[in-house]
């Protein structure tokens, strides 16, 4: 396990990369502010250089909150998002990290091998069909890709009326479950389903324990 000094890069920082990339985003992003404690804990646990994007991230931020909070990309926690990256992941997933989510439940993983043999790259748990899909980016052009992508096109029929307006009620520890379930037939019409606030965790338990069920059916 490396120590702290041999994870902070400030000659080659991968944090000026981010910075830049955030000035030019299409997107809205908000760059939540960093606690140092929290950060150098975050990192250490983490174990992944400055020089990296996510060292970057999760050492100079409490986290990045894109297109008016949808997307929440874990960094070093922050009261609009409580979790870090390595905190949010104790007890998760074998060999691979959840690096973000999103409002509606879904979340965004980083293969570290439990995945498929495309290591490095990103899936995308959908709460539409609770499939991990592929989306042939690693954690680098995924950031890019919250930054300038275009998220309507990716969440087509997964934003209701007034949803600006619902996510800045909530904060990153809080997603919106709704009923009938996305990935049923009849929860197809997001603006025909009732929508309720809960934790982020509970949310996450009840995705893989409908997957677990669904796969085995």
């Amino acid at each position: 396990m490396r120590v702290l000094d041999e994870l902070i890069n400030n000659e080659d920082s991968g944090w000026p990369i981010v910075q830049d990339w955030i000035k030019s985003a299409k997107n809205k992003v908000e760059v939540l502010a960093v606690d140092t404690s929290k950060a150098n804990k975050a990192l250490l646990h983490t174990q992944v250089t400055t020089r990296s994007i996510m060292g970057a991230i999760v050492y100079h931020s409490g986290g990045l909150l894109i297109d008016n909070g949808w997307i929440r990309i874990l960094g070093s926690g922050h009261e609009k998002l409580p979790r870090s990256l390595p905190s949010w992941n104790e007890g998760k997933l074998k060999n691979s990290l959840l690096i973000a989510d999103d409002v509606i439940g879904g979340f965004f993983i980083l293969n570290g091998g439990g995945l498929g043999s495309d290591l490095g790259k990103i899936y995308y748990l959908a709460p539409d069909n609770l499939t991990y899909e592929a989306l042939d980016r690693g954690y680098s052009e995924f950031l890019e890709f919250c930054l300038n992508g275009d998220l309507e096109k990716f969440y087509d029929g997964l934003r209701w009326k007034n949803w600006r307006a619902d996510v800045s009620k909530i904060n990153g520890d809080q997603v919106f479950n709704f009923y009938p379930f996305l990935w049923t037939k009849e929860g197809k019409d997001i603006n025909k389903s009732s929508k309720k606030v809960i934790s982020v965790e509970e949310q996450y338990l009840f995705n893989m324990d409908a997957k677990k069920q669904l796969d085995t059916d």
